[in-house]
């Protein structure tokens, strides 16, 4: 059974995902939040496996909430839910600790599927919405990358390759195609570099490809590769 918490300052909104989320034979609501302290005194109380985190709120907003939950309880999923417009809000979150993010104008199933997601340590980023996120925040004037390609100094060859493909935006199933090898294996890969890496999930691993200048995005929005692994 997954423990759901939701964190939004809006009544209707909350009791309306509550009512969703009871639905599902797999899931239950662990508790609610009208702000960040109150959602973070729900993770630390426990019994919490994926927290629904609106960005905007009283008292503390989703973003520091996300930091505190994160640094603090690893085990417990944050899963955003804003607009894709506001996308330096999003790659903040990402930065954060978040496993995700989800539109409020998303289906139910969409929601319940998302939470699957995040709760089994993946992360809710399709290739596309991470290519032009990614791209368009890293491409502000007022926030110019500052690659820092050291950090990538203790993976192998095939964990930088594995980084950087994570980076464009492919899943687990596309990097197996592109690579021939099978899911299981880009899994292990995956979970070594996060580990050696000090991240939270993939969320985290895309952000660390464009922070380290492993991918740049291009005028296209889509990510490229600027330090090709070496061959073998």
């Amino acid at each position: 059974m997954i423990r759901v918490g939701l964190a939004d300052d809006q009544p209707l909104l909350v009791a309306s995902f509550a009512t969703l989320i009871a639905s599902a034979a797999d899931m239950t609501v662990s508790g609610t939040a009208g702000n960040g302290h109150e959602a973070v005194a729900l993770a630390r109380a426990g019994g919490t496996d994926v927290l629904l985190m609106d960005i905007r709120m009283p008292v503390l907003d989703g973003l520091g909430a996300t930091r505190e939950i994160t640094a603090e309880l690893p085990g417990v999923r944050v899963l955003i839910l804003t607009t894709f417009e506001i996308d330096e809000y999003v790659f903040e979150a990402l930065r954060a600790g978040a496993s995700g993010f989800l539109g409020k104008s998303a289906e139910p199933r969409e929601l319940l599927h998302a939470i699957r997601v995040v709760h089994r340590g993946d992360a809710l980023l399709t290739p596309a919405a991470t290519r032009s996120l990614i791209a368009r925040f890293r491409s502000h004037p007022e926030r110019p990358p500052t690659p820092s390609p050291e950090r990538l100094s203790g993976l192998t060859d095939r964990e930088r390759e594995i980084l950087m493909l994570v980076g464009a935006g492919l899943s687990n199933d596309d990097i197996a195609g592109h690579l021939v090898v099978s899911p299981h294996t880009v899994k292990t890969h995956v979970n070594r570099t996060m580990a050696k890496l000090g991240a939270h999930d993939r969320a985290q691993l895309v952000v660390i490809a464009y922070e380290t200048g492993l991918v740049t995005p291009e005028p296209s929005g889509r990510g490229r590769s600027v330090m090709p692994p070496p061959a073998g």
